[in-house]
């Protein structure tokens, strides 16, 4: 089937999504967040109510408790988030941390995590980044060999939802110079190891992560994740994995904030008229939709890629989350100065799209990144 063209079922899950996510997490719901100050940054008992609803392990096996769908099917649920900007995990359990024991994780590890991420009774996360730019493989956190395991030390930044996750995928070096793509492993740290510390960052957008500290944390060995130095070919599926969620989520976000536009155009008058009416706002709103339906036929290609096993997946990656941060930035910009003055105002909806965009670019790599891995991955 085309990737531009719902099934049955991914229609259903929209539909179903929509009216729960209306209803339970409206764009209100992340506000009220920000202003109580949550320590986590989203609604547990909203998580475990997705999760009752099978939201957390739709990527995962049957046997581990899972829907055993695909990433297509992830891809609906986050564009739905999107929409709402809906405070979840998912992201970081599902995308990241789950993938990677997926991945990774002997048969033995799967069993005994999976089964409690997919019912949304553990949260999980994985820290990438050691930089202020998206770097996976520039790792200067080291891991060295001791009696019976592996000892940690070094530092994290910008880990998704870490503060609040029960196990976190560390990536650590275990051999090499801190540039090289050798020499990683996935290491699993649980919350209240000795020498671990999360501290969280709220970003602008009112959603968190967490900067980490491993001062010499100790990890046995059935805690690492396949071999201790062979662990980039997950670590880069991974990233294409929780890019493409990411990307879906944007969808969903610029789709909202262009409906939310063109209503606005619709009844803000100006010299007894629509603005909407206005030649020049109608060819910057054409521009805007264009740009939207070209985010929609990548984000799409890109999941049906990463289900198909494709060749070609992470190069259709990249060019998804090139595209979308440049069309999140466009729709931005477009959606808040249409709005005028009240576009700028804690209490017009559209701001905290602006703000959501602004972290989103940031994530898992910019345009200006996601263009040279294009580039490189076709040979350049």
């Amino acid at each position: 089937m085309s990737p531009l063209v719902w099934s049955e079922e991914q229609q259903l899950l929209r539909e179903t999504a929509r009216a729960f996510l209306d209803a339970h997490a409206p764009v209100d719901a992340l506000r009220q967040l920000r202003d109580a100050g949550d320590a986590d940054g989203f609604s547990r008992p909203l998580w475990h109510e997705m999760s009752r609803l099978g939201w957390a392990g739709i990527p995962f096996a049957e046997r581990y408790g899972g829907a055993g769908l695909g990433w297509s099917e992830v891809g609906v649920l986050m564009r739905e988030c999107g929409r709402t900007l809906a405070a979840t995990p998912m992201l970081a359990s599902c995308g990241q941390g789950g993938s990677l024991v997926e991945l990774a994780g002997s048969e033995a590890q799967r069993e005994a995590w999976l089964p409690a991420l997919c019912a949304g009774e553990a949260l999980w996360s994985a820290a990438l980044q050691e930089g202020p730019h998206h770097a996976p493989t520039r790792v200067h956190t080291r891991a060295r060999r001791v009696r019976g395991g592996w000892r940690l030390r070094g530092s994290k930044h910008f880990a998704l939802d870490a503060h609040a996750a029960d196990f976190v995928v560390v990536v650590a070096r275990t051999a090499g110079e801190p540039e090289s793509p050798d020499g990683l492993g996935l290491f699993v740290v649980e919350r209240d190891a000795p020498g671990f510390r999360a501290e969280r960052r709220c970003y602008v957008d009112g959603r968190g992560a967490a900067d980490l500290v491993l001062d010499d944390v100790d990890v046995a060995d059935d805690a690492v994740l396949g071999e201790a130095d062979g662990g980039v070919p997950a670590l880069e599926r991974t990233i294409d994995r929780s890019t493409a969620m990411l990307c879906a989520e944007m969808l969903g976000g610029l789709e909202s904030a262009f409906e939310r536009t063109l209503a606005y155009l619709g009844v803000r008058r100006q010299f007894g008229v629509p603005i909407g009416s206005f030649q020049a706002l109608q060819h910057r709103a054409a521009l805007m939709f264009i740009e939207q339906e070209l985010c929609r036929s990548v984000v799409l290609e890109a999941l049906h890629a990463l289900d198909g096993g494709r060749d070609d997946a992470a190069a259709c990656v990249s060019v998804a989350k090139a595209q979308l941060d440049d069309a999140v930035r466009l729709i931005g910009n477009e959606a808040v100065q249409m709005h005028g003055g009240i576009g700028v105002t804690d209490e017009a909806d559209i701001g905290l799209f602006l703000k959501r965009f602004r972290v989103q670019e940031r994530t898992l790599g910019d345009a200006r990144y996601h263009r040279d891995r294009f580039a490189q991955l076709g040979g350049y």
